[in-house]
């Protein structure tokens, strides 16, 4: 059996590949928020290493696995 990639086929492995490769960022709010600590601390943890965090000029964005990764450490 021949089986041809259809239009939907190609879109749906587009887009888990996409998946992969770009996780959207959330803000300090947001991040700190799912964490249930206050933004500030969330901020000093990026800035002293103990998180993975981006800065961007002032701004501080985070990945919702780099968060869950640093849960995962602190519960063991």
């Amino acid at each position: 059996m021949n089986h041809k990639a259809t239009q939907d086929d190609v879109y749906e492995l587009s887009s888990a590949i996409q998946e992969r490769e770009f996780e959207p960022l959330l803000d300090t709010e947001e991040a700190a928020a799912l964490l249930k600590i206050h933004p500030k601390t969330l901020q000093r943890l990026a800035r002293n290493g103990e998180i993975a965090g981006i800065q961007i000029g002032r701004l501080w964005r985070f990945r919702a696995s780099a968060l869950n990764r640093w849960l995962e450490r602190m519960a063991s």
